[in-house]
């Protein structure tokens, strides 16, 4: 692979350009650096194979150790080189900020391909689909594509299409929109019901410190927010900082016990640099109360914190807060005068990463199900990666979800006795911080995504079911991914891998669970006819769970 654009160049014809948006942190760069190098290097070879020439245009910092676009500046500098006619490969093995490259490809004129190695490790499946769905919200054409080696048949096909034609299709006969789908009068009437209340007396998305992590897929625009009932109430982590460093030790302290009387498992050690401490713990605590206390005083009906570059210089990672706030059984938390436990009973529906599409989708999530007497507790995951199951349980594709915070423990098996808590891997979280850990229990769950396009928002939505696998397949499960972290194991209905590739348009996905099959389905219809009253264009995706069609 050449590596020399360092003036303006114009390609040739055999040639394509190559760009790699990474993280901001020099840590993960430095870190991940290895698989992105290894990724390009088979991809060159696959363009070799088809008779094209690789071109990076950007090249390897010798000073920071790595060859990722690891700024909004630099990325807009990248671009100033790069051919605007010719095509043009993003490739991921690692999570990226689409905005580290966002700006240039708004005015890119040749064909994109963003593409992403089959793999969970970092992942660049994860960065990959958050780029889609930033590019589909900025309006900017696109194909996508994926393969774990660049050498199947499927891969091999599309990239030949796409080098030949400047595009790439992928079949999504698995979708169904809303007008095609029957939904029963007693779901209708419900979801109606639901959106009327929710915009005749609205409801407040307390956001502190929009935009997390370049996620642009991740913002809603006020003006479509405000359509459904929704308005932001714009908090500030540093005065999330503030609240939690006013909280007493003995408040911490209470709370810190609640989780150990629940039965939750922390792994502590000496060295705060790579070991979760208590004094970790015991701040999370604090700001799991403050985060609580600001959401009252605000009035808020759910809340996001920024998370991952918000507070990691100042306290410990905010998972053990965010998958508190999203459980009906949690710590109780006192009003400012003492006289009453506020959101007394319920969980505060929070959304990880500020990811304001979740937290939509959470808020609506939690009053259907709270309205049809089904399991409230909901959580964003990363669409991680997925695998054939190895230990012979099933033959069925399995997918990993995963996320670092947010996912409640009433998802776990054994609730908060089956959750764990790990320290955060330093190269992201130098205050490091619990994780909470579990295993995602078996039954029947609701997924769906919200997101915008077209100047529009638009939900897809599914079914699928959680599936217990044998520790040894889950423990190289998490191997393979990040093992300090929540997973479920999820088989959806009628939609495969590729079709959820091609179709999803986040890295996020949000889970319910229902009590059975049956109740899952209604409250699919019933979040559907809630969405498109509220102006929200529905897609179901795949099947129910006896494989008829919705």
């Amino acid at each position: 692979m050449k590596n020399d654009m360092k003036a303006k160049v114009n390609l040739k014809s055999k040639q394509v350009q190559l760009i790699a948006s990474g993280d901001l942190r020099l840590s993960a760069n430095q870190v991940c650096w290895p698989a992105q190098k290894e990724m390009e290097a088979t991809l060159t070879a696959a363009l070799a194979a088809e008779g094209y020439e690789l071109v990076r245009a950007h090249a390897y910092d010798d000073a920071a150790k790595h060859g990722f676009i690891d700024s909004q500046r630099k990325g807009m500098e990248v671009f100033k080189r790069i051919d605007p006619t010719a095509p043009l490969i993003i490739a991921e093995a690692v999570w990226q900020y689409s905005h580290h490259v966002l700006a240039g490809l708004t005015t890119h004129r040749g064909p994109i391909l963003t593409l992403a190695n089959w793999s969970g490790t970092w992942p660049g499946l994860v960065g990959m689909l958050n780029l889609n769905g930033s590019l589909t919200k900025q309006g900017v054409k696109y194909s996508t594509l994926w393969s774990e080696d660049f050498t199947d048949d499927y891969f091999k096909s599309k990239l030949r299409q796409w080098l030949t034609t400047g595009k790439c299709s992928h079949k999504t006969d698995h979708v169904k929109p809303l007008a095609k789908v029957k939904i029963p009068a007693d779901a209708r009437k419900l979801g109606e019901s639901l959106a009327t209340t929710l915009r005749r007396d609205k409801a407040i998305m307390g956001v502190f410190d929009e935009g997390c992590m370049g996620m642009f897929n991740a913002i809603i625009p006020d003006d479509l927010l405000h359509a459904t009932g929704v308005f932001k109430e714009r908090l500030s982590q540093s005065a999330l900082y503030h609240e939690a460093t006013q909280t007493s030790d003995a408040k911490a302290r209470a709370v810190f016990d609640w989780f150990k009387q629940r039965g939750m498992k922390f792994h502590t050690g000496p060295s705060d640099a790579t070991d979760l401490t208590e004094e970790q713990i015991l701040w999370q605590c604090k700001t799991y109360i403050a985060a609580v206390r600001i959401a009252d005083d605000f009035g808020c009906d759910c809340i996001g914190i920024q998370y991952q570059q918000g507070l990691k210089d100042l306290l410990p990672a905010s998972d053990l807060v965010e998958g508190a706030l999203n459980n009906t059984d949690r710590p109780p938390v006192k009003s400012r005068d003492g006289q009453h436990v506020l959101y007394d009973g319920k969980a505060i529906t929070h959304f990880n990463e500020v990811d304001e599409s979740a937290g939509l989708d959470g808020l609506m999530t939690q009053r259907v199900h709270e309205a049809l007497k089904q399991p409230p507790e909901n959580t964003l995951h990363d669409l991680r990666w997925g695998d054939w199951d190895k230990s012979g349980t099933t033959s069925e594709y399995v997918w990993v979800f995963e996320i670092s915070g947010s996912a409640p423990p009433a998802h776990f098996i054994g609730g908060w006795a089956g959750a764990e808590g790990f320290r955060q891997p330093p190269m992201y979280f130098p205050k490091g911080g619990s994780t909470l850990r579990g295993i995602s229990k078996p039954g029947e769950i609701v997924w769906s995504r919200i997101y915008v396009a077209g100047g529009a928002l638009h939900m897809d939505i599914g079914r699928a079911k959680v599936i217990t696998l044998p520790r040894e397949e889950t423990e190289r499960r998490w191997k393979s991914t990040t093992w300090q972290w929540p997973i479920m194991h999820a088989v959806t209905y009628g939609v495969s891998r590729d079709q959820m590739m091609a179709k999803h348009k986040a890295n996020h996905i949000q889970c319910v669970y229902a009590n059975n099959a049956k109740s899952a389905d209604q409250c699919a219809l019933t979040k559907a006819a809630m969405a498109n009253a509220l102006g929200i264009k529905v897609n179901f995706c795949g099947t129910k769970a006896d494989g008829k069609a919705w």
